[in-house]
């Protein structure tokens, strides 16, 4: 195995000492031009490259930011990631970006791991329900950004969606083409967007003069199509079946739509369904797929932005103030709701 090429090695090729080509390196314009000439012909001949990780160490100051997410099996995530690039190399930083598998131990692992490659900081989207992660990660000192979950007692920053409004758009636009007993695929219920999403279902029924009995949640333990499909399949099994379905992503909405088309049952016309998030796939499924939208992209480089003013990154800005921003979600109407009732 072939060795790395140090700085010394740089040295003793160009003729000079170690600190020469440390200047040459971090502050040339202090070094003569024929000196710096020698010492860079060394470095192009023999592939020095220098050891970022001690620099930063040296330094105190990473040039990484952490990125933990929930899933980066589901497109939303990887929206979120490329806002959170976009704004970081604005910024000339990188992101490492990680997956908890909706997983609070490998969550915990991964945070651990920030701590110890002493990121510049993090954005999270939590798993674990209880907060323990964060409490334990956040004696580190290492600024974070929570995404996609509004920072509930806590003095951090937060960019989310508002997923109580998102729900109520959902169940409002079924409702409206008259549905009346409608089913909530909801995912595992330990996650705030979850709730969230339930809890505005119950307010557009609510609204309509409709009880919680109209709402037939089937929970899954995951987010994804799978978790879809195996909720699809309980929902063919029920005796008095809804009308339509609102699923809290639309990976799960996917799955339900794969089991309907097995099963032979038409969607919309025997039964309608509405996603959530909008990823790219919604557009082109078989059934154009009815979502509530959430500007990922957007979240994704807001919560970067925040993070960057917090570590002092962003030119011309002094001082941070926590905040928590909140977006709106927006309703995309396709052919998978549009059956007339």
């Amino acid at each position: 195995m072939a060795q790395s090429v140090g700085i010394k090695d740089v040295a003793r090729a160009a003729g000079v000492s170690v600190g020469t080509v440390s200047n040459v390196i971090n502050r040339p314009d202090t070094v003569a031009s024929e000196t710096r000439a020698r010492v860079q012909s060394a470095i192009e001949r023999l592939g020095y490259v220098r050891s970022e990780s001690a620099r930063q160490l040296r330094a105190g100051r990473s040039r990484i930011m952490g990125l933990l997410v929930l899933d980066m099996g589901n497109p939303f995530f990887v929206d979120v990631a490329r806002g959170a690039e976009r704004a970081a190399r604005e910024a000339g930083l990188g992101v490492m970006v990680c997956n908890s598998a909706q997983n609070a131990a490998e969550e915990a692992d991964y945070l651990a791991l920030f701590a110890e490659q002493r990121v510049r900081g993090v954005l999270l989207t939590p798993a674990d329900a209880t907060g323990r992660n964060i409490e334990t990660f956040r004696r580190h000192g290492i600024p974070f950004v929570l995404v996609d979950r509004v920072a509930e007692g806590t003095t951090e920053c937060s960019v989310s969606v508002d997923d109580v409004a998102g729900g109520a758009l959902a169940v409002r636009h079924l409702v409206d083409a008259g549905h009346r007993s409608i089913a909530y695929v909801s995912g595992p219920p330990g996650l705030n967007q979850v709730r969230d999403r339930r809890t505005g279902a119950l307010n557009a029924l609510a609204e309509a003069g409709l009880g919680p009995e109209a709402l037939r949640e089937l929970p899954t333990e995951r987010l994804d199509v799978a978790a879809g499909r195996d909720a699809g399949a309980r929902l063919l099994g029920l005796a008095d079946r809804p009308t339509a379905v609102f699923c809290a992503n639309d990976l799960l909405a996917l799955g339900v739509l794969q089991a309907m088309y097995a099963a032979g049952v038409t969607v919309p016309d025997d039964l309608a369904i509405v996603g959530y998030d909008d990823i790219e796939f919604a557009a082109a499924a078989a059934v154009p797929l009815t979502s509530v939208r959430q500007p990922a992209v957007t979240m994704g480089a807001l919560a970067a932005e925040l993070l960057l003013e917090e570590t002092e990154q962003v030119e011309g800005r002094r001082s941070h103030e926590h905040r928590r921003v909140v977006l709106q979600p927006e309703l995309v109407v396709r052919r998978s709701s549009l059956a007339a009732r």
